[in-house]
């Protein structure tokens, strides 16, 4: 699988991240078998949170066997220091690790949100001290939504975050507006030297009141040939990973499209997006309704 160099960070990530979330709907056998396919395709970054249900106590049995093979990131979605530290704390205990790679602020999609991690006594000051004290080598901030561009852009601004989690998606690049935010702060992330990492890659529309047939809260794309145009689209884009998809069931077809990932041309690129047609529009992402 390609690698990519996460940015100031230095280290060359597969293009696609194990995105953990999926782990926390299934049981322990399921879980060794997702980890078990990631590992043979050679993915040797994971992304992981308490708020991803039993995804760590499924991920503990492992690390000992893959901690020093693996750039270990994870978050916390604490606004305070204190409560941010009781959280560190908790996610070191449950995976049974001293340290992590990447530490960050978690679900800052607002304004009001990056004040409140920013203010004095903030969960930013804790992410400081990690670092200081070798608890965590780089810091960053994550988030999802249709004013997380905007909102990290301005995060970028405030403080020395080392990597940006973000969604990126054929089909939400037809909000024009969000597709206009996310280039701005790719391209200040990139003057930067900051990694960027982007979530919701196979991201279609939404549910609505249908039933749902994977576990992901957004509709993705099932069909294989969907998810290779449609990663293979993300990964052309200026990035350097993304997680995989929050559901194990499609974890192979997209660890099979990484695989494969050829470069889309900037022609390419433009029909997978005007191709897009949402059954259903997601307004937690900004993926607007179809016309078609």
């Amino acid at each position: 699988m390609e690698q990519r160099e996460l940015g100031r960070t230095g280290h060359r990530s597969t293009v696609v991240t194990f995105g953990t979330a999926g782990l926390g709907r299934v049981d322990q056998a399921v879980a060794d078998k997702a980890v078990q396919a990631v590992l043979t395709h050679g993915v040797n970054q994971v992304d992981i949170a308490p708020s991803y249900g039993e995804a760590m106590k499924f991920l503990a049995p492992w690390m000992s066997e893959i901690r020093d093979r693996i750039f270990l990131g994870t978050m916390t979605t604490a606004r305070t220091k204190d409560v941010a530290w009781d959280e560190v704390r908790s996610i070191q205990r449950r995976l049974g690790v001293d340290s992590f790679d990447l530490f960050q602020l978690h679900a800052v999609i607002s304004m009001e949100d990056l004040d409140a991690v920013t203010a004095r006594g903030g969960a930013l000051e804790t992410l400081v001290e990690m670092r200081d004290q070798g608890v965590t080598k780089w810091l960053g901030i994550t988030g999802h939504g249709p004013a997380v561009p905007a909102v990290h852009l301005e995060a970028l601004r405030r403080f020395e975050s080392d990597a940006v989690m973000f969604p990126v998606s054929a089909a939400i690049f037809r909000n024009p507006d969000y597709r206009r935010d996310v280039e701005a702060l790719m391209a200040e992330a990139a003057s930067r030297n900051v990694g960027v990492q982007i979530i919701k890659i196979i991201a279609r529309g939404g549910w609505g009141d249908h039933e749902r047939e994977h576990t992901t809260w957004y509709g993705p794309h099932r069909d294989q040939a969907d998810i290779d145009r449609t990663l293979w689209w993300a990964l052309s884009q200026p990035v350097h990973t993304a997680p995989s998809a929050g559901d194990v069931n499609l974890l192979p077809r997209v660890l099979d499209a990484a695989e494969r990932f050829v470069s889309l041309s900037a022609e390419e690129q433009d029909e997978i997006v005007q191709s897009q047609s949402p059954p259903l529009p997601e307004p937690n992402l900004g993926i607007p309704a179809s016309t078609v």
